[in-house]
């Protein structure tokens, strides 16, 4: 199934607008936060692996590449996966759960401008709020497994693991809820906890809405 009907040119628009969004984003992000990082001591490389240990980075870019591969297919590989219904589902899931936990919990923790604060809120809230309406109104939907909604774990999954062990040797932690050396272990045990159900629980509502979505779909 093809994910975008590229005939519609509604559709198409508004999949470049919202990849050159996206890539704004990422590079106001870049030009701000690589320059604060190298002023702190940090080296090119530390610089990028600081700021590439935010989920929000990560997953802005996930959502970058998906719609640069569904959109021009530079790779028929990468086109394969990100056209799969489970995979642009799963990606709709995180891009979600960036915006809901910095705009309920993390918003207003730093006080941006200029540039900063550009970034800032097409990272946090414009672009996954245009993703995930794009998602609900130009991609065709697929009769999703609730199952499915369970691999989805395993990056935030990973994730914090691989947080928590550099944390744990650098003392570093991209936010203040994983943070182990102020929160200790079992705090931070508990708010992974409550962040994987969250997970879930935007994983089974996307499914329920694929499905709703792809039922409408076959009758009319």
């Amino acid at each position: 199934m093809t994910p975008i009907n590229k005939q519609n040119p509604i559709a198409l628009i508004c999949g470049v607008i919202l990849t050159l969004m996206l890539w704004l984003g990422l590079i106001l992000q870049f030009y701000v936060s690589i320059p604060a990082y190298l002023s702190n001591g940090y080296s090119l490389a530390g610089a990028l692996v600081q700021l590439f240990s935010f989920f929000t980075i990560q997953v802005n870019l996930l959502v970058a590449l998906c719609l640069v591969s569904i959109l021009l297919k530079p790779s028929a590989a990468l086109y394969k996966l990100f056209s799969r219904g489970y995979v642009l589902t799963g990606i709709v899931v995180y891009i979600a759960i960036v915006c809901l936990v910095y705009n309920t919990v993390l918003r207003g923790l730093l006080h941006l401008t200029g540039p900063a604060r550009v970034a800032d809120e097409l990272l946090h809230l414009i672009n996954p709020v245009l993703f995930i309406i794009y998602w609900l109104i130009f991609i065709p939907k697929t009769n999703l497994k609730w199952a499915q909604s369970l691999n989805w774990l395993w990056y935030p999954f990973f994730y914090l693991v691989y947080t928590l062990i550099r944390g744990a040797i650098t003392t570093t932690y991209p936010y203040p809820f994983v943070n182990a050396a102020k929160l200790g272990y079992t705090k931070v045990t508990i708010n992974s906890l409550v962040m994987l159900v969250a997970f879930l629980l935007f994983g089974l509502l996307f499914i329920l809405l694929s499905r709703r979505l792809a039922s409408k779909s076959s009758k009319s």
